[in-house]
C-alpha cells in the first residue's frame, strides 16, 4: 500500500491557503515596524517589540502538531486547525491598524502571529501525510509559490492604494495612515476564503492508512524502525537541572558584566534557558507518577529523540532565520534612512521610502514564487542539499550589496538573490526534513522544528538593537551587512546535514 501521486491541481489545492497565510505574515513583516515607529516607538526598541512573534510559535506550533497528530474527526487531521486558526487572524488583521497606542499594538501582534501559527504548522505536515517522498519536494515548492504569490500583493499592497487608488498614504502624527489600514482588511479577507478553499477541496488519509503507508515503507526498504526507549524521570530531572543552572549563569554573567544596564533585552536569553530546564525538570516529575507520555512531557520526549538529520538542519536554519528577522524589522528604519536620508516617521519622504519598503519586498517575494518552479529542477539535477547552499549564498551577497546602493530602484537588484534564498528556504529544508520524520508524529516535529525558526528570532530580538545602536551606531545598514553573513554561514553549514531521501542521490 503506497500513497497516490497527486496531480498538479490536487497539490495545488491542498497548498492555496498557503496563499492567505502569507497575506497575513507580508503585512505584519512590511507594515508592523512601520506601525510601531508611528505610534512612538524608537528604533533600537523594535526588536523587543517583535519579539512577542517568534515566542507565540516557541509555544504555539509544537503544541497545534501534537494535537494535529491526534486528531481524526469527520473534519479531518489537519484542516480543523486551517480554520480556526484564519478565523482568529482575520480577526486580528482587523483590530492591528486600528491599535489606538503602541502597548497595544505589540499586544496585537502576540495575538495576530499566535493565530496565523495555528493554521500554519498543520500545513506543512499535510504535505508529508499527503505525498509520497518523490513529491514532496513538489508539494513544499507549491506552498512556496503560493508564498511568495501572496506576499508580492501583500506586501505592494500601501503602495498600489496610493499610487493607483489615491488612498492616503499620510496621517495626523501618531495616526496610522488609511492606505496600511484598508491592507490589513482586505488581507484578512484574502486569508480567510483562501484556507476555506484548501479546506473545502481537499482530503486527508486516516490514521490507520499512514499507519499502511509506513508498514509498506518498512518493508520495500527492509529497515524496520524501532522506537526508542521514552525519556526516563532520571534523564529529564539529569537534563533539566544542567539546562537551568545554564540559565541561570547566563542571568548571573548578563547582570555582573553589566551587559544588562547597556540592554536589558539579554535577559530574555537567560530567562528562556531558565524555563527551558523548568519545563525539563516538570516533565520528569511528572514522569515519575505517570508512563504515558502525553502533553507536554511527550513534546519534550520527542524533542530529545529528534532525528539526527533534524539536529543538523537546525544550524542552517539558526543562520537563515536570523537573517531574515533582521531584514523583516529593520529594512524599513535601513533604507529610509540610507537611501532616502531621513529618520522622521511622521514625514512625507519617510512614508514614500517605507512604501517602497513594501515594493521591494513584494519583488523578492514574487522571485521566491518564481523559484518554486526553478528549485525542484534544479535539486533533481545537484541534490536538494546543493541546491540550498546556492540559493542562501545568493541571498547573503544580495543583502550585503544593499550598503553600496543609493538609489532607490537599484534596490531592486538584490531583491532577486533575496528571492531565491527566501524561496529555498521555505521548501528545501522541509523537504529535506520530512523523509526522516515517523508519519505518526509528523506534526509534532514540524512543530519542534519551528525552534530552530523561533530561536535565532529571538536572539536577534534580543542582541540586534544593541549591536545597531552601540556597534554600529546606529546605522542600520550594517545590521543587514551582518545579516548578509549570517546566510553564507547558513549556506556552507548545509553541507553537513545527511539527506537520506534526497531523489538525486538515489538516482545516481
Amino acid at each position: 500500500m503506497k500513497k497516490r501521486h497527486l496531480s498538479f491541481w490536487e497539490i495545488w489545492n491542498m497548498s492555496f491557503g498557503f496563499l492567505g497565510i502569507q497575506f497575513g505574515f507580508a503585512l505584519q513583516n512590511a507594515n508592523v515596524s512601520r506601525i510601531f515607529e508611528t505610534l512612538g516607538a524608537r528604533v533600537e526598541d523594535i526588536p523587543i517589540l517583535w519579539i512577542a512573534a517568534p515566542i507565540t510559535g516557541l509555544i504555539i506550533q509544537p503544541i497545534i502538531g501534537h494535537l494535529s497528530d491526534n486528531t481524526w474527526n469527520r473534519f479531518g487531521r489537519r484542516r480543523p486547525y486551517f480554520m480556526v486558526g484564519a478565523v482568529l487572524t482575520t480577526l486580528a488583521l482587523f483590530i492591528m491598524p486600528n491599535s489606538p497606542a503602541l502597548w497595544i499594538a505589540a499586544g496585537m501582534l502576540w495575538i495576530m502571529d499566535g493565530s496565523i501559527n495555528i493554521s500554519m504548522e498543520p500545513f506543512r505536515a499535510f504535505v508529508g501525510d499527503n505525498l509520497p517522498s518523490e513529491q514532496r519536494t513538489m508539494g513544499f515548492a507549491m506552498q512556496s509559490f503560493f508564498i511568495g504569490t501572496g506576499a508580492v500583493v501583500a506586501s505592494a499592497l500601501p503602495y498600489i492604494l496610493t499610487n493607483w487608488f489615491g488612498v492616503p498614504n499620510t496621517a495626523e502624527e501618531g495616526m496610522i495612515p488609511q492606505s496600511v489600514k484598508l491592507s490589513f482588511y482586505i488581507g484578512g479577507v484574502v486569508l480567510f476564503l483562501s484556507v476555506l478553499y484548501t479546506v473545502l477541496t481537499s482530503k486527508e488519509y486516516s490514521p490507520d492508512e499512514l499507519a499502511a503507508f509506513e508498514e509498506e515503507k518498512e518493508k520495500l526498504s527492509g529497515v524496520k524502525s524501532v522506537p526508542k526507549a521514552p525519556v526516563t524521570s532520571g534523564q529529564f530531572l539529569h537534563k533539566g537541572l544542567i539546562w537551568t543552572l545554564v540559565g541561570v549563569a547566563a542571568s548571573a554573567l548578563i547582570y555582573f558584566s553589566s551587559l544588562g544596564e547597556q540592554n536589558g533585552q539579554l535577559y530574555i536569553v537567560g530567562g528562556l534557558l531558565l524555563v527551558f530546564g523548568i519545563i525539563l525538570l516538570l516533565s520528569g516529575v511528572i514522569t515519575k507518577s505517570s508512563s504515558r507520555a502525553n502533553g507536554m512531557v511527550g513534546i519534550m520526549n520527542d524533542l530529545l529523540h529528534m532525528p539526527k538529520t533534524m539536529g543538523q538542519l537546525a544550524v542552517v536554519q539558526f543562520f537563515s532565520w536570523l537573517a531574515f528577522y533582521a531584514m523583516w524589522i529593520y529594512t524599513t528604519p535601513a533604507i529610509t534612512q540610507h537611501v532616502y536620508g531621513t529618520t522622521d516617521s511622521s514625514s512625507e519622504l519617510y512614508n514614500q521610502g517605507a512604501n517602497w519598503v513594501g515594493v521591494l519586498f513584494a519583488v523578492y517575494n514574487g522571485v521566491s514564487a518564481i523559484s518554486a518552479f526553478l528549485l525542484p529542477a534544479l535539486a533533481r539535477q545537484i541534490g536538494r542539499k546543493a541546491t540550498h547552499a546556492i540559493a542562501l549564498t545568493m541571498g547573503g551577497v544580495a543583502f550585503i550589496s544593499l550598503f553600496f546602493i543609493r538609489e532607490p530602484q537599484l534596490l531592486l537588484l538584490p531583491m532577486v538573490g533575496v528571492g531565491f534564498a527566501w524561496g529555498s528556504i521555505l521548501s528545501m529544508p522541509y523537504a529535506i526534513l520530512t523523509g526522516s520524520l515517523p508519519a505518526d508524529k509528523m506534526g509534532t516535529y514540524m512543530g519542534i522544528f519551528n525552534f530552530f525558526i523561533v530561536i535565532p528570532q529571538i536572539l536577534a530580538a534580543s542582541i540586534l538593537g544593541y549591536i545597531t545602536s552601540e556597534l554600529f551606531e546606529g546605522r542600520v545598514i550594517l545590521t543587514l551587512v551582518l545579516a548578509g553573513c549570517s546566510l553564507i554561514v547558513g549556506a556552507l553549514s548545509v553541507f553537513i546535514v545527511q539527506d537520506k531521501d534526497d531523489v538525486y542521490k538515489l538516482q545516481k
